[in-house]
């Protein structure tokens, strides 16, 4: 199929863009694209419509779908110690209904790539990561699955409570289980992450036990990192040192690695990040929201680091909207830094390469030859681009914005502003039952 007639953004290298574009995708793959008359063969016209890749969601929380709007005046370790007991009842259903309505929003959004960081195992319930995956296959969408980790309770100086903390070897052994669901070539569908915590839910033990098994076993590494004051007051209060020398010291200041947040850093600590490779899912809602602060963008792309967008749980950030993200990470960079901190096509690169880069994907996040055709694929006779003779400028500024369509492997999973393969009022009833379960 060739798609034409179109302002292709390629994201790639050459910061390449055709104002009178065409892709042409076989076998779910890109072809071709170029600009001018396309090829020979079957041809959708998409009248003028901006073309991206299909967005990357660095960081998120699918689950928390379930607790929408609570705790609305809490600071991140008061928030948390609202809901842990709230969460503490989730179930494999429970799962299944936030993630399909959760992966849905992020597909409404132009997101084909999403990251979800779930570490929260009450005793006895199983089947939690297999019921997101099995949600991201249902819907048409790639997943990267994180099976996260707490195994350090209030009553050993931690911040969740007990009965949701594990034992490590028992979590380290469940993690190399669900490895088989690991994908490792290109174009995969499903992958797996290892994913403890925090540092203030997740012992040092811990922390090198998971870097050990997930690079035996060829996998990335997350964690959340920080992310406010109080957790670098809790460092130096227990380790003796700051987040991003903690990480140092337990061999997570490398290039297999990101981390979520990293609001509170210095500028050495954003050279460090830089030096080593590590990358950074910059969540600027979800920082907003809980009044964590702005992490430094700027500074973490000028010395090198690989930065994508997160979203974050929808109970700190209740739009599950990447185009918004991107919005948002623009505009907070240049609350800090100035109006020339961050530009449009920087802002939706972050939405784009930067989140297939901290994700350790050359497949996705550009359109180029012999990538993955994950395409967003956005009206241009929207309100939000009338006026504007810049449309990329346009879809970063004007949003949030609903994709028209999106194609993921060249199959579609959003058509004429809707989801293909669910029905979308029945995804939010389902979930809206699933979260009476969880009222406080």
């Amino acid at each position: 199929m060739i798609y034409a007639n179109a302002y292709v953004v390629a994201m790639d290298d050459a910061g390449t863009e055709h104002a009178d574009g065409w892709i042409e995708v076989a076998d779910g793959r890109i072809a071709a694209l170029g600009a001018g008359s396309p090829p020979e063969g079957e041809r959708a016209d998409l009248g003028g419509a901006l073309v991206t890749p299909a967005l990357v969601n660095a960081h998120h929380h699918l689950y928390q779908g379930l607790t929408r709007a609570r705790a609305q005046e809490a600071d991140l370790f008061s928030w948390l110690r609202m809901l842990y007991p709230l969460w503490a009842r989730i179930d494999a259903e429970a799962e299944y209904a936030a993630a399909r309505a959760g992966l849905a929003e992020l597909a409404l959004s132009g997101c084909g790539t999403v990251f979800d960081h779930h570490y929260v195992f009450p005793r006895g319930a199983t089947g939690l990561v297999e019921a997101e995956v099995q949600a991201a296959r249902e819907l048409g969408v790639r997943i990267v699955a994180a099976r996260g980790s707490m195994d350090l309770g209030a009553s050993a100086g931690g911040l969740p409570p007990d009965e949701l903390v594990e034992d490590p070897d028992a979590l380290l052994a469940d993690t190399e289980a669900l490895a088989v669901l690991h994908e490792p070539e290109p174009g995969a569908w499903t992958q797996i992450a290892v994913a403890p915590c925090s540092p203030f839910s997740v012992s040092k033990r811990l922390m090198r036990g998971s870097a050990e098994l997930a690079r035996r076993l060829g996998l990335r590494l997350h964690t959340h990192l920080a992310e406010t004051v109080e957790e670098e007051e809790y460092c130096r209060g227990i380790f003796g040192c700051r987040p991003v020398e903690y990480l140092e010291q337990v061999g997570w200041l490398a290039d297999d690695v990101w981390c979520a947040h990293c609001v509170h850093l210095s500028a050495d600590d954003a050279a460090r990040l830089g030096a080593a490779g590590t990358g950074v899912a910059h969540c600027p809602t979800s920082n907003l929201r809980l009044g964590a602060g702005v992490a430094p963008v700027r500074a973490l792309l000028d010395a090198g680091a690989p930065i994508g967008l997160g979203v974050d749980g929808p109970a700190s950030n209740e739009r599950s909207d990447l185009s918004l993200e991107a919005r948002q990470a623009l505009l907070v960079a240049r609350g800090r830094g100035g109006p020339g901190a961050l530009t449009p096509r920087e802002a939706l690169r972050l939405a784009t390469r930067g989140g297939a880069r901290v994700l350790g994907r050359d497949d996705i996040g550009s359109l180029e030859p012999g990538r993955c055709a994950d395409l967003a694929i956005w009206r241009t006779d929207a309100t939000g681009f009338a006026g504007a003779d810049d449309p990329v400028a346009a879809l970063v500024l004007a949003a949030p914005h609903r994709v028209d369509r999106l194609l993921v492997g060249g199959e579609e999973v959003v058509r004429d502003g809707m989801l293909v393969r669910a029905d979308e009022r029945v995804l939010t009833d389902e979930l809206r039952t699933q979260a009476r379960r969880f009222a406080a």
